[in-house]
């Protein structure tokens, strides 16, 4: 699966794609992620791309056509060429229309893991990262006229929570850890995502006991008893409702 990510800051994710899982996904092909800056997509000579929004109010708004032409770039990626298998001849294959592209925003609808269940069906996503205080709404605008989303020809506005932060860079990181983590291989063992088992929020390992501050901590005598059918109800009875 391939992440196209546009934003301003692109080395902002270098730190958590380097790292662990996501690092060993890239460095295995399981995943690959895409950065398109607007700013290599302006005419402007000093690279500028924000400026004060129409009506007044605060703060710097960034314009609309960097960004049209950065998300046109990654949608231009998602054709390549292919082998007719009738005719064994090579032909271009566009996927624009089976692409979900997100609009990262507080006002959006809330991401989950079941939405990060759905975007993983598909082989491509392009997420936009507002910053400032946003990006000219002219943007969904465009892209929703040409049916550029897997949502039925509009673009889909996602919140990561109930807060604002200063940039979309830290929940484009979020979602592209949680849809990752439903691509086969990307955990090694398919199986040990938590939502396809019975798992409990708290877990132990050796030691069985340990002191601490002169209080004996121990595991729970149900993890020790070998029962299967009564560890998973324990575990059942840990998970919050």
């Amino acid at each position: 699966m391939t992440f196209h990510i546009i934003t301003l800051f692109p080395h902002a994710f270098d730190s958590y794609l380097g790292e662990s899982i996501l690092k060993r996904a890239i460095e295995d092909k399981k995943i690959k992620v895409k950065f398109y800056n607007p700013r290599d997509f302006t005419e402007d000579k000093h690279k500028r791309i924000d400026r004060a929004p129409y009506g007044g109010g605060p703060g710097m708004v960034i314009q609309a056509e960097p960004v049209i032409k950065a998300v046109a770039e990654a949608v231009k990626s998602l054709e390549f060429t292919v082998k007719n298998k009738n005719t064994k001849k090579l032909q271009t294959k566009n996927f624009k229309l089976k692409t979900p592209i997100v609009w990262l925003t507080p006002s959006g609808k809330q991401f989950t893991n079941e939405t990060g269940v759905k975007y993983a069906k598909s082989s491509d996503i392009i997420i936009i990262c507002g910053r400032y205080e946003g990006i000219d709404a002219r943007v969904k605008k465009a892209f929703s006229a040409r049916g550029g989303s897997a949502s039925g020809g509009k673009v889909d506005e996602v919140s990561v929570g109930p807060f604002v932060l200063t940039g979309g860079e830290l929940p484009a990181m979020l979602m592209i850890d949680v849809i990752a983590r439903q691509v086969e291989g990307v955990l090694g063992d398919f199986n040990s995502r938590e939502e396809s088992r019975i798992a409990s929020p708290d877990v132990y390992t050796r030691p069985e006991i340990f002191e601490y501050n002169g209080k004996k901590l121990r595991v729970p005598k149900v993890l020790l008893s070998g029962h299967q059918a009564k560890i998973d109800e324990w575990k059942q009875s840990r998970q919050k409702k």
